[in-house]
C-alpha cells in the first residue's frame, strides 16, 4: 500500500505528459469510525477500507485516526472533546496531497455526524458527497447499549449522562454528552451543548455552516430499521422526539430545523440532494451485498 501511494505522484506526472487515460482517477474517500472503534480494526474499518479498494481499483482511502495508535484512537472516541477532534481532522485533510481536488466522506455512527461538522466547518479541501451510516444527526436521548456491553465503561457513561450531561466538565470530556439531546430539557441542551447544538444551528444561524453543507452534491443518510443502540433511531434520518416528551417522534420535514431551513436541508431536499436509505438489521449490521449495491454507487 505504501509503495502504491508513493507511486501516485509519478503516475500523475506521466498522465500530464501522455494525456488523459481511458478513465478518470477515482475520487478519494475519507472514512471515520464510530464509538469504541478505531481506524484500522480488521473486522470493521479495516474491512471496509479493503472492500472499497477491491471494488474501486486505484482509489485512495484515508481511515481517520485520532491519536498516535489504535488504542488512543479508540479511547478518544469516548473521551476527547469532539470540537478538538474535528479540528484535528480538518488539519489532516488540509495537509493530505491526495485530497486537494475533493473527496467523498463516509462516517459510521457518531463518525457520520462528526464528518458533517467537518463539511460545515472546513470547506477546503471540498467534501463532495457525505454518506452517514447510522449517524445520529439530532443526537441521542438514551444509551441502551454500547460496544463492550459487559464493560463497566458503558454503565459509567450511562450514569454520567443521567446525572449531568450538560455540566461543563462532562461536556468537555465525554464525547457522547456532546450529542446528548434531552427533549425534556431543550433549553439546557441549546445553551450548554458544546457540539451538536452548534452544528445544528440551535443558538443562531451561522451562514457559513449553511453554505458549506449546501455545497455537497449528495447527503446520504442510512437508518438501521432494527436499531437497538441509537435512541431514537429516527435521528439517523435527522428526525427526533417531539419537543417536551420522549415518546412521539417526528421526521426531519416536520422539525423546526427543516421548516426554518436553518441548515439549508429544505433547499437541499428540494434539489434532490438528500437521500434517505433504510436497511434491515441492528446498528451497523449490513451485508457486503447491500454495501456493494447501495453505497458503492455514491463513491464511483
Amino acid at each position: 500500500m505504501a509503495a502504491l501511494r508513493a507511486a501516485v505522484p509519478v503516475l500523475a506526472l506521466l498522465g500530464l505528459c501522455l494525456g488523459p487515460g481511458p478513465a478518470a482517477a477515482a475520487t478519494p474517500l475519507v472514512i471515520w469510525h464510530g464509538m469504541g472503534d478505531s481506524c484500522c480494526n480488521p473486522v470493521s474499518m479495516g474491512y471496509i477500507q479493503k472492500l472499497v479498494e477491491k471494488k474501486i481499483p486505484g482509489i485512495y482511502v484515508l481511515s481517520l485516526k485520532i491519536g498516535s495508535n489504535m488504542i488512543q484512537d479508540m479511547e478518544n472516541s469516548f473521551f476527547m472533546n469532539v470540537n478538538d477532534q474535528v479540528r484535528e481532522v480538518c488539519s489532516q485533510l488540509a495537509t493530505d496531497p491526495h485530497l486537494q481536488g475533493g473527496y467523498n466522506a463516509m462516517g459510521f455512527s457518531q463518525g457520520g455526524q462528526f464528518l458533517r461538522a467537518v463539511a460545515q466547518r472546513c470547506p477546503a479541501p471540498p467534501m463532495l458527497n457525505l454518506i452517514s451510516i447510522g449517524g445520529q444527526h439530532q443526537g441521542v436521548y438514551g444509551f441502551p447499549r454500547c460496544p463492550g456491553e459487559s464493560s463497566h465503561l458503558c454503565d459509567w457513561i450511562r450514569k454520567t449522562l443521567d446525572l449531568g450531561a450538560y455540566t461543563k466538565a462532562v461536556q468537555e470530556h465525554l464525547v457522547q454528552a456532546e450529542y446528548w439531546h434531552d427533549p425534556l430539557k431543550e433549553e439546557d441542551y441549546r445553551k450548554n451543548s458544546i457540539f451538536l447544538a452548534d452544528i445544528n444551528q440551535e443558538r443562531g444561524i451561522n451562514e457559513t455552516y449553511k453554505k458549506n453543507l449546501m455545497a455537497l452534491k449528495k447527503f446520504v443518510m442510512v437508518k438501521f430499521l432494527n436499531d437497538t443502540m441509537v435512541d431514537p433511531p429516527i435521528s439517523e434520518w435527522f428526525g427526533f422526539y417531539k419537543s417536551g416528551q420522549a415518546k412521539e417522534t417526528i421526521p426531519l420535514r416536520e422539525t423546526s430545523l427543516y421548516k426554518e431551513d436553518r441548515l439549508g436541508l429544505q433547499e437541499m431536499d428540494k434539489a434532490g440532494k438528500l437521500v434517505f436509505l433504510g436497511v434491515k438489521g441492528d446498528h451497523l449490521h449490513f451485508s457486503e451485498e447491500w454495501f456493494d449495491s447501495t453505497i458503492l454507487p455514491f463513491l464511483q
